[in-house]
């Protein structure tokens, strides 16, 4: 289902930009049980608490050119890239607000999906269609518009939890069109077997979070990975040292082989947390979206607006599933947590049926 939409500034509704806009941590107060945010958890590993600790000596000095430049060749190493086809980010927020800076004529958001992007790109004006999965929420390439020059996805995706094949992925490939990758969560998928992270290609952008893996969300630390010319575009207009210290330490740390190793194990346990959580959802006859691939689920139930409610007056958040464009009040997201959490959060569920 294609939805196009005017992007003239002040052509849309207060309210569809607030759904737009919103995301899973205002759902969240202090002593809450955490499913609607999808961050490891509150405290980054000791090891990158340590090591930025170490850097607070260095916060009299700007950063330099020379330290972003050594977090930019971590990350090319982590990827087989090569240092000017990396920029660095203050968090994956900052990637999609950038966007605008490709002027495209055109812009299709494959949904559902993280809304940040679309947001961004009608902001600033900029013709957007909603390209609307039907579940199971595969990719259906031939359902985007051929004038889109610039489509946006993510892989895999939020809040479906769907991996797309790097096949389909490539297949979204134009002349004259740029596709944008949200690998936000492509880390907590073993192997990251679908990733384009390590594809040099000249229309393809890359985008990559720290925040999830490594509990940094308050740090916002994140990167780009594609051609030189394009990131030289999405430059313009920035601000000086966009960036500070601790954010582009975090990013080197996360992207040195032992981090990528840890985050490797984190996925495994990940995926074996996700299956034991599905099979108690389904055990007690809730509809789970599958196959699921990332650290959350979308599930649908009968009465979502009740069912959130009751969950939060029994002190459980889950994320809303009506903000995202192709949901509705009956869906919720889930994040994956251990055992104990998920009976906690199947009981309170089941009190409403």
């Amino acid at each position: 289902m294609l939805r196009r939409i005017s992007a003239a500034v002040g052509s849309f509704l207060v309210d569809e930009t607030e759904r737009l806009r919103h995301h899973g941590d205002v759902d969240v107060t202090a002593g809450m049980l955490d499913f609607a945010v999808n961050v490891a958890g509150l405290t980054p590993p000791e090891w990158l608490r340590r090591r930025l600790a170490n850097t607070l000596t260095t916060l009299g000095r700007y950063p330099s050119a020379a330290h972003d430049l050594d977090a930019r060749e971590a990350v090319a190493a982590r990827h087989g890239r090569i240092a000017d086809e990396v920029l660095l980010l203050a968090g994956g927020a900052e990637g999609f607000a950038m966007l605008p800076r490709l002027a495209p004529t055109s812009a299709a958001l494959i949904h559902p999906s993280f809304t940040e992007p679309d947001l961004a790109l009608r902001e600033a004006g900029i013709p957007v269609t909603q390209v609307i999965l039907a579940p199971p929420y595969r990719l259906d390439t031939a359902a985007v518009p051929d004038d889109a020059d610039l489509v946006v996805l993510g892989n895999p995706t939020n809040p479906t939890s769907v991996l797309h094949p790097v096949e389909s992925i490539l297949g979204l490939r134009r002349p004259g069109r740029i596709v944008v990758v949200d690998e936000a969560f492509a880390d907590a998928v073993p192997g990251e077997p679908e990733t384009l992270s390590s594809f040099a290609l000249p229309d393809v952008l890359v985008l990559r979070s720290l925040t999830k893996t490594w509990s940094l969300a308050g740090l916002r630390c994140g990167y780009l990975l594609g051609p030189p010319d394009l990131l030289d575009r999405l430059r313009v207009g920035r601000a000086h040292w966009p960036l500070g210290t601790l954010q582009i330490e975090a990013i080197a740390a996360c992207s040195e082989p032992g981090a990528v190793a840890e985050a490797a194990e984190r996925a495994d346990r990940i995926t074996i947390d996700r299956e034991v959580m599905v099979a108690m959802l389904l055990d007690a006859g809730f509809d789970v979206a599958l196959p699921a691939n990332a650290p959350f689920l979308l599930l649908r139930v009968g009465d979502g607006e009740l069912m959130r409610k009751h969950l939060r007056e029994n002190g459980i958040a889950v994320r809303r599933g009506d903000t995202f464009p192709g949901l509705g009040p009956d869906h919720l997201r889930v994040a994956v947590r251990g055992r104990h959490e998920v009976d906690r959060l199947i009981t309170a569920m089941k009190e409403v049926g």
